[in-house]
């Protein structure tokens, strides 16, 4: 079946922030007196703080949860946006599947206020179909929210006639919970044996990659 539509996470896939994320998120944790390792904060990544946090500070109620969030976002936002970089050919895979006449839609746990910076950031105001935030749902990958509120975006269009790209197991679950399929990239730094366990259709190094086999991936097939 023809693919009709394309949801992007962001973070890991499309701008490479994930390691801003970890020291973000390890500085936030500090201002509580909780210490992880790196490791253990990136095998979070691709989570909004209403899944990140429950993971490593099961203790933590609901007010201290959003506090440490907003101070991860503050200090990411002061300390690490402004100088994140597409991954190579990021903004070209957006056009190249929109020059196809195939819907692109970004889809993260990201704030709202960072997907504007991130669409000026991939010059993608005019590729992009709709978008979907941590703003727009209650609760972020792995649940389905963001990207059943994608679907919802695009009326006509079955999940069967979409694909997640994304680079953290969460994409995958979260997809595979909505009916839709999802292509891995490496990106993000977690193995393909996590993304394969999650469900991934196939794995590519990077966007770059998978630009470059897009007629024979599962975007182009």
């Amino acid at each position: 079946m023809q693919i009709k539509a394309i949801l992007f996470d962001i973070d890991g896939t499309l701008v490479d922030t994930n390691d801003m994320h970890v020291l973000a998120w390890e500085e936030a944790f500090a201002g509580v007196g909780a210490s992880f390792d790196r490791q253990v904060i990136h095998d979070q990544i691709g989570k909004g703080t209403d899944m990140l946090v429950p993971t490593l500070l099961p203790g933590a109620d609901t007010d201290e949860q959003e506090k440490l969030g907003d101070t991860h976002g503050a200090i990411f936002k002061a300390k690490y946006l402004e100088t994140a970089k597409p991954f190579a050919c990021a903004h070209d895979l957006l056009a190249h599947a929109h020059g196809l006449g195939q819907q692109v839609v970004l889809a993260s746990s990201a704030s709202g206020s960072e997907l504007e910076h991130y669409i000026a950031l991939l010059e993608a105001r005019d590729l992009i179909g709709a978008t979907t935030s941590s703003d727009d749902v209650e609760r972020t990958k792995p649940a389905p929210d963001i990207f059943a509120t994608a679907l919802k975006a695009l009326p006509g269009i079955d999940p069967a006639e979409v694909i997640v790209v994304g680079d953290t197991p969460y994409d995958i679950e979260a997809a595979a919970k909505c009916g839709i399929a999802a292509v891995g990239v490496r990106s993000g730094k977690f193995s393909d044996e996590r993304l394969n366990a999650a469900g991934a259709v196939a794995i590519y190094d990077d966007v770059a990659a998978l630009l470059a086999g897009y007629a024979q991936s599962p975007l182009g097939r």
